[in-house]
């Protein structure tokens, strides 16, 4: 098979795959059943935490250096999603394709899917910002819920902690080795889907 070949089997299994995961009620634009108002303010959210985080982490470097992000992003990143979870009546929170944090980064079957598709579109060319995924379902209880993810994608001042073994320096691979004994989340190159902040809310 040549090159060309499996260019387009691949594109071919990209759109099976997503044409599939919408008759679950899964798609990549908001969906119309769902008021505009409380769209916009679900992607306010996502966009909140970012920014936030980011200045945290930026602040820390700043200050104290490329281990301080460890921290950071240890303490930092769960506080910030659980101040927003208890504003908004939601669940906010950031998982990854490999994780480094087993309490917030494991990543649940919707979440895997929502995942699953960010690795495929960005595959395609799609520009990680403007990665999104929708879906409306069930909360277990009877009640709809909205399911939102935003894909996150590895940007180079990241691969300090992310990127190959051997690339992180010893004190800081000695920090993550105590904080996270179990992580995963190394071995990236910028560009890479590192994650997706993901928020689920009761709809009104």
């Amino acid at each position: 098979m040549n090159f060309f070949q499996k260019f387009i089997d691949s594109r071919i299994l990209g759109v099976l795959f997503l044409t599939v995961a919408g008759t679950a009620g899964a798609q990549s634009t908001p969906p119309s059943s769902v008021d505009a108002s409380f769209i916009q303010s679900t992607r306010g959210i996502a966009d909140e935490l970012l920014g936030q985080l980011g200045q945290k982490l930026k602040a820390a470097m700043a200050t104290d250096g490329p281990v301080a992000p460890v921290s950071v992003c240890k303490e930092a990143a769960p506080s910030i999603a659980h101040q927003l979870s208890l504003a908004n009546q939601a669940k906010v929170t950031r998982v990854g394709t490999r994780v480094r944090n087993q309490n917030m980064g494991v990543p649940n079957a919707w979440q895997k899917e929502a995942l699953t598709q960010f690795e495929t579109r960005l595959s395609q060319g799609e520009k990680a910002t403007d990665i999104e995924y929708w879906q409306v379902g069930d909360n277990g209880q009877g009640k709809s819920e909205l399911r939102y993810a935003k894909a996150i994608a590895v940007q180079p001042q990241c691969l300090s902690c992310h990127g190959s073994a051997q690339d992180i320096v010893a004190q800081l691979a000695e920090k993550l080795r105590l904080e996270y004994p179990n992580d995963q989340a190394t071995g990236y190159s910028a560009g890479q889907l590192r994650g997706a902040v993901v928020i689920t809310r009761p709809l009104p």
